[in-house]
């Protein structure tokens, strides 16, 4: 009997002990896709795509048009932030201080597509994207180099040669520290802009938060493409400070 008791208090001391655990935090990203310009077709499939990313990959997706979520206090439930085919002046000045903020406290950025055709008046985010876009030529499939494949958004790839189908973006302005996962050749198509070296998809840290940025995903086709979807998967837990 006395055996008995002492097991059931030694259960209920590991019980009462586990109960006072802390609970791990739920890592949760802002899908923001508000545009001010050309809105992509593909932008709502986008969206469905990256929830469930989340829902098998152990993160929460909230998605809103509404730059009203650019505040202080509501980015700090964010490990990350993707604008999604976003597209010209998204955010007033007001929120743009806040999106500083969260960055330089050490938050994440993904960029996906017209991420890059955003906010041209604004350098800041122009240096945190890595580049401008400036134009395209019409949907053509190309042939894509991976140039890193110790990033998890790359390290999947078992080839060096991607070929592709998508919307091919000429860019300006290209931030010099950022750091290269993906080129394409502009001899596997017409239209590039860029020259010998074209990139197309990347990351870097920049002041005190971690960016990631991809070219693709202009077609709702993309967004059904697994070696996309792991792209893209590799590059939001990278942004969140997942190895």
């Amino acid at each position: 009997m006395k055996r008995i008791l002492f097991l059931c208090a030694l259960l209920f001391t590991i019980i009462s002990c586990d109960a006072t655990l802390p609970l791990k935090k739920e890592v949760r990203i802002l899908v923001f896709s508000k545009t001010a310009g050309f809105r992509h077709a593909s932008i709502e499939t986008g969206k469905e795509a990256i929830v469930k990313l989340g829902l098998a990959n152990h993160f929460k997706a909230d998605t809103t048009e509404n730059a009203n979520a650019f505040t202080d206090a509501n980015l700090k439930k964010y490990a990350a932030v993707v604008f999604l085919s976003t597209t010209g002046d998204v955010l007033n000045d007001t929120q743009q201080a806040a999106f500083e903020r969260y960055i330089k406290k050490g938050g994440g950025y993904v960029g996906v597509h017209a991420a890059t055709d955003t906010e041209y008046d604004w350098p800041w985010y122009g240096k945190l994207a890595g580049a401008y876009f400036i134009s395209h030529p019409v949907v053509q499939e190309a042939k894509f180099i991976i140039k890193d494949t110790k990033h998890p958004s790359t390290k999947f790839f078992t080839d060096s040669v991607w070929m592709h189908k998508d919307e091919l973006y000429n860019f300006k302005d290209i931030n010099p520290d950022i750091k290269v996962l993906i080129t394409i050749d502009e001899k596997s198509y017409k239209g590039g802009k860029n020259g010998d070296f074209h990139p197309f998809s990347w990351y870097h840290e920049y002041d005190g938060g971690r960016a990631f940025y991809t070219s693709m995903g202009h077609t709702k086709e993309c967004w059904a493409e697994d070696k996309f979807l792991q792209h893209l998967l590799g590059g939001i837990q990278y942004a969140v400070g997942r190895k």
